[in-house]
This record gives structure tokens, C-alpha cells and sequence, in this order.
């Protein structure tokens, strides 16, 4: 991995490179593979360049991306919540510059004692030299580190690290910015889902801001959650809730829908598209919630229609949502299922779509609606 490099690379390149290139790429991952590409291309005698940085996600805790001069960036590594109890991380470099706050330097061409992280052996034995990292400074406390290694003979120079300490000021606040439109896009994809949460990011968040579209509808809930609060310990019901809303949440994503809300103890979920489309993805997600129930007694109503999707709400609060009949009608076949005692209801306007057969189960006089109601449900 042994490269020429000019020992008077240019710092100031590399951040002119950040401040007018670099800021502007898509995303971190792409920053960091143009740093590493610019370094190279400026002669530094850097052969990997990493980045390291908590997270605000309900899963992830740390996220890490690496540049390689051989291969280019290595894929994203992503530590849950909970990694800093892991042997592996205990004592590693970002571990003791995460807790002293200071620079962390090993020359790895130097012997290397048992206390020293088991990590640095197996750089030293893929022939790098040289090991540099520090903290990036964040005005919002969110802590970060920047890792630079050498394969070159005799690793860094004083002059090197001085040169990487004036990149790792000047990327800071390039990161920052990567890093609070990461925030933006994990908070809104996990409160509202993948497709609203980029709606919104994009601009669609003034109070009127309505799309009409048409989609299938899916809305569950558990039955007897009054009586499952009043019976078990709140933990417990926590705890039987959110198996249910894994379910529920697995079998929308696998079939191409979006959950809108969590309502109380209920789910609502929207599959954009053509009637037959829409229809047979939303009647599998239903299936396999039923599958995936795991004791859990649930039921699901399912409508297709138009709706309302967009922003609704007061002046200083407002709600990303669907709204309109379709939506209502699905409500009220939903509440029929605990009275039928069928797991899946449906209209007929859905049974027309599906691919699948069904059977009349019920004619029905729902509230809010003038004529009576064909409830259907699958086939036996």
C-alpha cells in the first residue's frame, strides 16, 4: 500500500475542495469518498480516511464510513444502541478518544505492546504505518471523530498531523450540516414514514398543502385493549403493543405501503397506486400481519378510493395525513370485524380489485354512510 506523495502536499486545496465541492455532494458518504479521492489526488500520505458519528435514530446509535485508496468507500457500518458495552469496542481508539476528548496517535511501525488496542495489529499486519484520530467539534454537542491512516514509509510527519488537524477544522462544520439533514430524514422517516417524512422534507408542510390521490387503506386495531389494559400491568400492555405494531409495520413495508399513524392501540397505512396494484399488496400485508400475530388478536379493515393526503391541522400544529370517505369507510369496516368475528374485512369495491376470491359476509347500514354496505372478507 506504499505510495509516493509529495511531502509539501497543498491543506489548503483540500479545503477549498470541502468548502466549495464538498459541501455540496449528495450526501456523507459521498463527502468522504471526495475527501479521500482529494488527499490522494493532493499527494497527502493518507491511504484510509473514516468517519465516525452518534446517530439520532431509534436503532442505530453510531454510524461509520470509511474511504480505502485500493478499494474505495467500504460499505456504511451502523452500531445499534447499546455497542459501547461490546469487547470490541472497549479500549479501541475511538473508544479512548471518545472518552478522554483528546487526539489519539500510534506510530504503527513501533512495536506494539498488549495494552494497545487489537485493532491496531491487524492495520500494522495490512501494512499501514501510522495511525491519527480526533473529535470533530459540533456546535450541537453531537460528538464525532475523524480517523486518518498512513501506509507510507515512517507514517505522518509533525507537519502532516498539523495539516490534517486544519482539514479536520474546516470539515466540522461541512459534517454538521451532512449531519443535521441525516437527523431531519431519520426523525421525519420515523414519525411519518418514508414517503410523507420526504414530502415534508421538501417543502410540503403549509397547513392546505393536499395531494388527491388514490390508494388502498388499511386500518387495525387490537380488539379488547380496554380490557388488556385493565388486566395487565402497564409494561406488559406496552410491551404487547409494540409485537403488534412490529407486525403490522413488518408486513406494510414488505408489500410496498406506508403506516401514517399509530393511533392509540390501531394502525393506519395507506399503498399508493392502481386499484389492482394497490388492492392485492394491501390484502397480502394484511395476510401476513394475520400470520405474524402471534397471539395477538387483531382486526383489519380495507378499503381503495380516493383520498386526501397532505397537511390538515391548526395554525401552529399541523398533521400530515389521509382524509375523505374512503378512509371513513375503511374505519367503519375495520370496527365490524370484532362484531363478525373475522380477522380481515373488506369492501366490495376492494374485492373487485384483488386477484384473489372472496365471500359476502355482511350487509351492513354503517354510520355516516346512506346505503347499505357489502362487507366481504377472503375466501374460505
Amino acid at each position: 500500500m506504499t505510495k509516493d506523495v509529495r511531502p509539501d502536499w497543498n491543506a489548503i486545496a483540500v479545503i477549498q475542495w470541502l468548502m466549495r465541492e464538498g459541501r455540496l455532494l449528495p450526501d456523507r458518504n459521498a463527502m468522504i469518498t471526495g475527501l479521500g479521492e482529494r488527499l490522494a489526488a493532493e499527494g497527502a500520505p493518507i491511504c484510509r480516511v473514516r468517519l465516525s458519528m452518534r446517530t439520532l435514530h431509534p436503532l442505530v446509535r453510531v454510524v461509520s464510513v470509511t474511504w480505502e485508496a485500493e478499494t474505495g468507500v467500504i460499505p456504511v457500518i451502523e452500531a445499534r444502541h447499546g455497542f459501547e458495552s461490546n469487547p470490541t469496542f472497549v479500549g479501541s481508539p475511538i473508544e479512548i478518544i471518545t472518552r478522554t476528548q483528546a487526539p489519539y496517535r500510534k506510530r504503527l511501525e513501533e512495536p506494539l505492546g498488549p495494552d494497545d488496542p487489537a485493532m491496531l495489529t491487524e492495520l500494522k499486519e495490512k501494512g499501514l504505518t501510522d495511525y491519527f484520530g480526533r473529535r470533530l467539534r459540533f456546535s450541537s454537542g453531537t460528538p464525532a471523530i475523524f480517523i486518518v491512516n498512513s501506509a507510507t514509509p515512517g507514517g505522518f510527519t509533525d507537519a502532516d498531523i498539523d495539516k490534517i488537524n486544519l482539514i479536520a477544522g474546516a470539515l466540522s462544520p461541512v459534517v454538521e450540516v451532512f449531519d443535521a439533514r441525516q437527523v431531519a430524514v431519520a426523525v421525519a422517516e420515523a414519525y411519518l414514514g418514508p414517503r410523507t417524512g420526504r414530502q415534508v422534507l421538501d417543502g410540503q408542510i403549509t397547513r392546505g398543502d393536499i395531494d388527491t390521490i388514490e390508494a388502498a387503506i388499511l386500518i387495525s386495531d387490537i380488539r379488547g385493549w380496554t380490557r388488556i389494559n385493565r388486566e395487565m400491568a402497564p409494561e406488559e400492555a406496552v410491551a404487547l403493543a409494540n409485537r403488534y405494531f412490529d407486525g403490522i409495520a413488518a408486513a406494510v413495508d414488505a408489500h410496498g405501503g406506508e403506516i401514517l399513524k399509530f393511533l392509540g392501540d390501531g394502525v393506519l397505512a395507506i399503498f399508493p397506486g392502481d386499484a389492482e396494484t394497490a388492492c392485492n399488496r394491501a390484502l397480502a400485508a394484511a395476510r401476513m400481519a394475520q400470520d405474524a400475530a402471534d397471539g395477538i388478536d387483531f382486526g383489519i379493515g380495507l378499503h381503495f378510493g380516493q383520498v386526501m393526503y397532505g397537511n390538515v391541522g391548526s395554525v401552529e400544529r399541523i398533521d400530515f395525513t389521509v382524509l375523505g370517505q374512503a378512509v371513513n369507510l375503511a374505519a367503519r369496516i375495520e370496527g365490524q370485524c370484532a362484531e363478525l368475528e373475522e380477522p380481515v374485512l373488506y369492501s366490495d369495491t376492494f374485492a373487485r380489485a384483488v386477484s384473489s376470491d372472496s365471500r359476502e359476509v355482511a350487509r351492513r347500514m354503517l354510520k355516516g354512510f346512506d346505503e347499505e354496505t357489502v362487507i366481504r372478507g377472503p375466501a374460505m
